[in-house]
Parts: structure tokens; sequence; C-alpha cells
């Protein structure tokens, strides 16, 4: 019974994402704002690739803020603001 207990304890506890939260994600004014806080940008996922060559930081992956800041990316390689 105990062991019951402790397991559901364990999964109520667990932290939900912030996109699964239903929080939205923030949008940023320009990719100076963006820069600041995701020094690579924000890609939409993890296999997108750069169109614009070589970059210096690696990018954040987040669909939710990337779909939120999509207006950002020029080159419209599913990476916003990336440097």
């Amino acid at each position: 019974m105990s062991l019951m207990v402790a397991l559901s304890f364990t999964i109520s506890a667990a932290p939900m994402p912030a996109d699964a939260a239903g929080t939205k994600a923030k949008t940023y004014k320009n990719c100076t704002e963006i820069n600041k806080v995701y020094a690579g940008g924000i890609a939409r996922s993890s296999k997108v690739k750069n169109k614009g060559g070589k970059t210096k930081y690696k990018p954040f992956v987040s669909q939710a803020l990337y779909d939120a800041n999509k207006k950002s990316d020029r080159d419209k390689d599913l990476i916003a603001c990336e440097r």
C-alpha cells in the first residue's frame, strides 16, 4: 500500500513542461531581444538545418517558442535569429 502512495506522489509531483501547461510562449520584439536570451536563436526542431552557413552558437529548440517568433526567421529555414 505504501508503495502505491509513494508511486502516485512521484507521478503527481513531476513538473510539467511549459508547453503542456497551457502557458503562452513569449514573443520577442526583434532578434536583438531574442539573442539576449538565446544566443544561437530559436529552432523549431532539432532536425532543421541552417541555410545561412556557419553559425557561432547552437540554437535553442522549442516549437512553441519558434512559432511565437517565426516573424524573425528571415530566411525561412525554421531557425529564428541564428548567429
